[in-house]
């Protein structure tokens, strides 16, 4: 039996090209004990994969040139040799780009047939939503009553956060780019306002305008210029979580900015980065609590999913573009 993969063909210098993606067709070996035969149902694509393009130490290892991409991915079973999962049944876990794959049992984790659609597990119920969670609720304990910006509004892990803070009695707002997206995360997300900063002409400005008490909360998803003008007006004691640098991510040299440590020196604010394997040990706390907002109806989702295995490379290229709103997926 014949399938496809999808590898890193080179790396990227800058923004990343299809050019960096290769397809390879590759013959299915017969089970082993313990395998899996999977087929992919949605596969997730995600900014920190950009980072793992690059031959540098980090948080995960990079990856292979020659060798597969790999990510998020919900399967259903197709072939089981395992005792513990079935045929048919549905399977989540970090897994190579194929549109046929063949893993351990001990490399996924069996889903519960509880009414949530499947894709909800590489989103709100997956990695987006812990994020979400642990960044605010650790990390910058909200209060009622506090102002929360939250940067890449419109993102998977964003329109969560947003949430999150409302439930918690906050001023909630966001910064997104484009008037469409705006205007989805203040009708549909509860935020209380959204910058576009593809049209401000002053960040630091408009931030102060939105907020007039000053910022206590900032969630970080994006980095650069724009935290640079969200800092400016944090509060005394604010917190910082610190996601995501998207804006950064395809910098090819050193970016010089205005040196912010003085500012969270002056105010005592509390800036933390943070990955979300962290809390790893209480993953089943944010999984329960998600669950239970999503079942009261107090959070809502949405997704951007692109349709076929072959646009897998164009996706995670439209996340430095900003085409997705809310989580972007990829249906097989």
């Amino acid at each position: 039996m014949k399938a496809t993969k999808i590898v890193l063909a080179s790396r990227p210098k800058g923004m990343p090209t299809a050019a960096n993606f290769r397809f390879e067709d590759f013959e299915i070996p017969s089970l082993n004990e313990g395998e899996l035969l999977l087929q992919p149902l949605y596969i997730s694509v995600d900014p920190y994969m950009r980072g793992r393009m690059n031959d540098a130490k980090s948080y995960v290892p990079p990856y292979e040139v020659n060798e597969p991409i790999s990510g998020g991915i919900v399967a259903k079973v197709l072939e089981s040799k395992s005792e513990h999962i079935d045929n048919g049944d549905t399977v989540l876990g970090m897994l190579p780009w194929c549109n046929y794959i063949i893993t351990h049992e001990k490399m996924v984790k069996k889903l519960d047939d509880n009414g949530v659609p499947p894709s909800y597990y590489l989103g709100i119920l997956g990695m987006p939503g812990l994020t979400a969670y642990f960044g605010l609720m650790d990390i910058c304990k909200p209060k009622a009553g506090e102002t929360v910006v939250v940067s890449g509004a419109a993102g998977a892990v964003g329109t969560i956060v947003g949430q999150i803070a409302k439930i918690q009695g906050c001023n909630v707002i966001g910064i997104a780019g484009s008037d469409e997206k705006a205007s989805m995360l203040k009708d549909d997300f509860g935020y209380d306002q959204v910058i576009n900063y593809k049209t401000t002409t002053d960040m630091g400005q408009a931030i102060a305008e939105a907020a007039t008490n000053g910022v206590d909360i900032y969630f970080d998803n994006v980095g650069g210029d724009i935290t640079d003008a969200v800092i400016v007006n944090i509060n005394f004691h604010a917190r910082i979580a610190l996601c995501g640098q998207i804006s950064l991510y395809n910098e090819t040299g050193v970016s010089n900015g205005p040196r912010i440590l003085p500012m969270i020196l002056t105010r005592s604010a509390l800036i933390k980065g943070f990955i979300v394997s962290d809390y790893q040990e209480r993953f089943g706390e944010a999984y329960q609590q998600l669950g239970t907002w999503v079942k009261e109806g107090k959070l809502v989702y949405t997704e951007t999913i692109v349709e076929g295995f072959e646009k897998l490379p164009d996706a995670f290229l439209g996340l430095f573009s900003g085409q997705n709103q809310g989580k972007m997926l990829v249906k097989i």
